[in-house]
């Protein structure tokens, strides 16, 4: 939020913030559809918030008891704290790592490699560095979308009012067309962030103005920063 303060501040910008999209979790049905049975897991892998109350109100619908023996790997601090919210905290079943998969992998290490493996994901997520690294250490795991984007409506929004448009998730591009099937770009400049929302970028057809992060901007406001000071 700094970032696109100084915006504001050093160059007069106006600043608005529309979500394109919103995270929701599975119904009991789209979940079923997956065939993943959780009583069949001993250990679940988690890298949001969301993935954790989406996971326990399915479980809830699905009249699934987690039990206390149940085992749970976060990739940050943060992420399991949240665990805090459904279950009673107990260092020995919740582990977390400095937010990479491989720190996972770390965790589980020999003591943990026998557990059954449940890894979380959003619809549509890349979650290959995770299976990648649990298929070399010979775990046994399965993957479970079990959160998804909702496009919001945006046809209220006049894109062709602002200068730039940041986005941030292939979801965001996903709700643009969605919204907008007849969508011009015209002279409107996009910005991306992430090489996630690249790829959906370029493929749905938008021409990129400015691109984060880079080495010299890590965040999207230091990038446009940058792109008007003309460097």
């Amino acid at each position: 939020m700094a970032s696109y303060e100084v915006l504001q501040s050093k160059f007069g910008a106006q600043v608005d913030f529309h979500p394109f999209f919103l995270m929701e979790p599975l119904s009991a049905k789209e979940f079923r559809a997956e065939r993943v049975n959780l009583p069949d897991y001993t250990a679940v892998v988690f890298s949001s918030r969301l993935a954790i109350d989406a996971y326990f109100k399915l479980s809830e619908e699905m009249r699934f008891k987690v039990p206390e023996t149940m085992k749970y790997f976060c990739t940050t601090e943060a992420v399991a704290n949240y665990l805090q919210k459904h279950i009673v905290y107990r260092k020995r079943k919740i582990f977390f790592g400095n937010g990479s998969p491989a720190s996972v992998i770390e965790l589980v290490g020999a003591k943990h490699k026998d557990e059954k493996f449940l890894i979380t994901a959003a619809l549509g997520a890349n979650v290959e560095p995770f299976t990648s690294l649990f298929e070399s250490a010979g775990l046994d795991f399965n993957v479970a979308t079990l959160v998804k984007a909702v496009s919001q409506p945006l046809q209220g929004l006049d894109l062709h009012s602002y200068d730039m448009v940041v986005l941030y998730n292939p979801a965001d591009v996903v709700s643009l067309k969605e919204n907008f099937p007849d969508f011009e770009q015209g002279e409107l400049k996009f910005v991306s962030f992430g090489r996630s929302v690249v790829g959906a970028m370029e493929e749905a057809g938008l021409k990129i103005a400015v691109k984060a992060p880079t080495p010299q901007a890590t965040s999207v406001g230091k990038a446009i920063e940058l792109y008007l000071e003309g460097k």
